[in-house]
């Protein structure tokens, strides 16, 4: 198939508003759009600054291994199970084209990564204009402009951001800017060869890198403000993964290395190319006793931002967390820019470190929900739907069925859910894969009792250990104790005009498979029937 990509200089012969979509970036949330905007019939095209699909992920990370998992050997060819273990593919009509296919690695590198990114574009012939970098964007009548390093204007009636977190995150330190940052540090190893190396930041960025100069540097110490949390307690899977924490065995096992809990105060570099930094600190747990500390090298591993200044103000979307996202609404749409959309990682900023918008197994699937999202409000196109049969044995044999087998729930815990519409007198509507926030506001819902249906951890989750033995967790399938279940389990909520009614959790299951007749089918129909029953006047369940 000829491919319909653009390179520098091209010029392109659009009338004012001629395309309904400009996807900004060409990484994984932007082919994943693309995809799905072409499949949907829409006019469309991909900005990507690059000479390629996922420019990214041709540099970061920086030692080129990722650590979203690449599970290949699953026991079942159930591909929307298998969806469950493979972080890394975008969501396809092509059975065949899967990451699976492209690494056996359990944590594959990033070159195989970007192979994949480039035949999933050629494979759908993409409209993507590459070397094409948004250097502005502006409103025009009644939509948008995009101009491009060449001076080349780009109309649409709707902008998408898709560019990922592109710019370094740096803390507001003195003497900061003395320090190398992980964007463009060496990764040899043998350039830091018995030298003192402090570390700013508790990240995966950050015990990477620690990671990778255990074997040479004489002394490596890794700082930061706030207590490092590991992502096999928290189920935030951004928070330090077990891959990269090596380098907390040396600190604790007295190898040189240390963690240090507390704010660096100052970073100031002594004259000459060969001078050590003196960086004054303040620790935490020591009741803040400040120490000035050397070090031959300071390395600044503080995470990534969005970069908002190719936004004229009259358009620049309003900032949220402490700057690093755009304020979104529940529908993906800038809370302050109607028509400025954003994909990809920065939707994190609806679920910060609590579920996955900001990694590829969980925003594939936002990007699915927008793009059902604007087929809804702007081409009047409602949300694809099932009829649904409303007695409660026929809703509890739609929930099981698909809590045991979706990779949506699965992924996107807490955040993206099933939503079941039971209007009075109407025949029932099944709907797949909804934001959660954005059901309770969403026209399908209007005046109608709705349930949603979610997998999620339980609200202390991440303040259990789960290699204690001496906590004494709830039991799988256990129906009396499933409400206060930490461990992923099903969770059915039944709201009116947007107002909680009812809550059931199923029992969970070491498995994962919520299907036992009476642990998971039995009491969930006995909710469903309980919650259809009429209430009297003023009574409440």
């Amino acid at each position: 198939m000829a491919s319909r990509t653009r390179k520098e200089g091209t010029v392109h012969n659009h009338s004012l508003h001629s395309l309904d979509y400009l996807v900004i970036g060409g990484g994984p949330a932007g082919l994943q759009l693309g995809q799905l905007l072409q499949a949907a019939g829409h006019r469309y095209r991909i900005l990507e600054a690059g000479s390629g699909p996922g420019t990214f992920f041709r540099t970061f990370p920086r030692h080129r291994q990722l650590i979203s998992i690449n599970k290949v050997h699953t026991g079942t060819d159930d591909p929307e199970l298998n969806l469950r273990m493979d972080w890394n593919s975008l969501l396809s009509p092509d059975p065949e084209l899967l990451f699976t296919r492209y690494s056996k690695r359990y944590f594959p590198q990033a070159d195989d990564f970007v192979r994949y990114l480039t035949d999933f574009a050629e494979a759908f012939d993409l409209d993507i204009a590459y070397d094409t970098r948004a250097v502005r964007v502006r409103r025009a009548d009644g939509g948008f402009t995009v101009t491009d390093q060449h001076g080349q204007d780009h109309h649409s009636r709707r902008v998408v951001v898709a560019t990922g977190v592109s710019l370094p995150h740096i803390p507001e330190v003195p003497g900061i800017e003395t320090a190398e940052d992980y964007t463009v540090v060496s990764v040899d190893p043998d350039d830091f060869v018995d030298q003192r190396v402090l570390i700013l930041g508790k990240g995966n960025s950050a015990l990477e890198t620690a990671d990778n100069l255990v074997e040479t540097a004489a002394v490596i110490h890794v700082a930061g403000p706030h207590s490092l949390k590991l992502a096999w307690n928290t189920h935030y899977v951004g928070h330090l993964r077990a891959v990269n924490n090596n380098f907390l065995d040396t600190y604790q096992l007295k190898s040189q290395n240390a963690l240090l809990d507390g704010h660096v105060l100052s970073i100031e570099k002594e004259p000459g190319d060969g001078g050590r930094y003196r960086v004054r600190f303040s620790f935490s747990r020591a009741d803040e006793v400040v120490k000035e500390l050397s070090y031959d090298r300071v390395i600044v591993c503080t995470g990534f931002r969005f970069d908002a200044s190719p936004f004229d103000p009259e358009c620049r979307p309003e900032p949220a967390v402490n700057g690093r996202f755009a304020a979104l609404t529940p529908a993906y749409e800038s809370v302050n820019v109607p028509g400025l959309y954003f994909a990809g990682t920065l939707t994190q900023q609806r679920d910060f470190k609590k579920s996955t918008n900001g990694f590829i197994h969980g925003f594939r699937y936002a990007v699915r929900a927008l793009s059902r999202i604007l087929d809804e409000r702007h081409h009047d196109r409602p949300w694809p739907h099932r009829p649904l049969a409303t007695d409660p044995a026929a809703l509890a044999d739609a929930v099981v069925a698909r809590v045991n087998r979706s990779s949506a729930l699965w992924q996107q815990f807490g955040v993206v859910g099933d939503l079941l519409v039971t209007p009075a007198g109407e025949p029932g509507r099944y709907h797949e894969e909804v934001p959660v926030a954005y059901a309770h506001d969403s026209p399908r819902t209007a005046g109608a009792d709705y349930f949603t249906v979610t997998l999620e951890y339980g609200p202390d989750h991440d303040k259990v250990d789960p290699f204690d033995i001496t906590v004494r967790r709830t039991a799988q399938n256990s129906v009396e104790e499933a409400f206060d279940a930490s461990y992923l389990h099903p969770v059915i909520r039944h709201y009116r005009g947007g107002g909680l009614l009812g809550t059931h959790h199923m029992a969970e299951n070491l498995e994962n498979e919520w299907n036992h007749p009476k642990v998971h089918h039995a009491p969930l129909a006995e909710f469903f029937a309980r919650e259809s029953a009429p209430q009297p006047t003023g009574a409440g369940r």
